[in-house]
């Protein structure tokens, strides 16, 4: 867990389910991991990162159900937007918006290494951590 300066409230990272190289029965442990953790009474949201260099994959899919299902808000942070042109990044935006079924103000487009979205992101978790 970090907590965050801002807070109070802590963000808990949990492990990726993505390109992770696990047995089937880690992935199972994950999943019930997940599925604990957002029936937590006191889970103000999901900040949920994904590469906006890729389609969905089908665990993409798993954990939008997921989440969907858990009725918590969700954020998602669209990651390395410095390693596809602008006009790539919009189209892609849009992309993972509509396949994922996630509102315009759900997204934040950033990038680590040229700080592209993360003041936006910061907005975003504190609001969504106010929510709470």
């Amino acid at each position: 867990m970090y907590e965050v300066p801002r807070g109070p409230f802590y963000l808990l990272d949990l492990p990726g389910y993505g390109y992770a190289r696990a047995s089937k029965s880690e992935r199972a442990a994950f999943a019930h991991l997940v599925r604990h953790v957002l029936h937590r009474q006191r889970l103000a949201g999901v900040v949920w990162l994904l590469d906006v260099r890729h389609e969905p994959a089908a665990n993409d899919r798993a954990m939008q159900d997921l989440l969907a299902a858990s009725g918590v808000g969700v954020l998602a942070a669209v990651t390395k937007g410095d390693k596809v042109s602008r006009r790539l990044r919009v189209g892609r935006e849009r992309a993972l918006r509509a396949s994922l079924a996630l509102d315009a103000d759900q997204v934040v487009l950033t990038s680590a290494r040229t700080g592209l979205g993360i003041p936006e992101l910061r907005e975003a978790i504190a609001a969504l951590a106010a929510q709470a």
